[in-house]
């Protein structure tokens, strides 16, 4: 599992439409925290911050600190909105997380020792189904990656 890290975000007040477009106009992301049956928090992250975070590839499946005036919030991303033309970044959805809490992830899987696999060698394919396997763990204990090493797997093997 990898460290938290720690994202800073401003409270904002429902607004109107023209009010979160002069947001994103200063580098700002419209935010909403919500869950634990808590009300919903409204904040607004660096564009910079989220977009680093989220060109890892793991962004979806890392708890986070969230820092809201000196408060820390727990949290996981479960929703990211893109801009249609541009791809920018314009929302984040993130999931409070209780003490002891239990989610369902996605984790990417990496598979390693293409060349030492009899299969591969042979001629063999690998076919990769899926890329990411869905998880329920602990939010303190997300894998980064399901790491398979395919030393010795033959043709026609599967892995489950």
């Amino acid at each position: 599992m990898a460290e938290t890290q720690t994202l800073q975000a401003e409270a904002r007040e429902k607004g109107s439409k023209g009010a979160v477009r002069s947001l994103r106009r200063e580098g700002r992301v419209p935010a909403v925290i919500y869950g634990e049956k808590k009300t919903p928090e409204l904040i607004h992250v660096s564009y910079k911050e989220v977009f680093a975070l989220y060109q890892t590839g793991t962004f979806m499946s890392h708890v986070l600190d969230v820092e809201i005036g000196g408060k820390k919030e727990r949290v996981i991303p479960r929703d990211v909105q893109f801009e249609p033309v541009r791809d920018f970044i314009i929302h984040v959805d993130f999931l409070r997380l209780g003490k002891n809490a239990t989610i369902v992830v996605d984790v990417p899987v990496h598979f390693h020792n293409h060349e030492a696999s009899p299969g591969i060698k042979g001629g063999g394919v690998l076919n990769i189904v899926r890329h990411e396997i869905e998880l329920s763990c602990p939010a303190d204990a997300i894998p980064e990656q399901i790491d398979i090493d395919l030393k010795g797997y033959e043709m026609g093997d599967s892995i489950h």
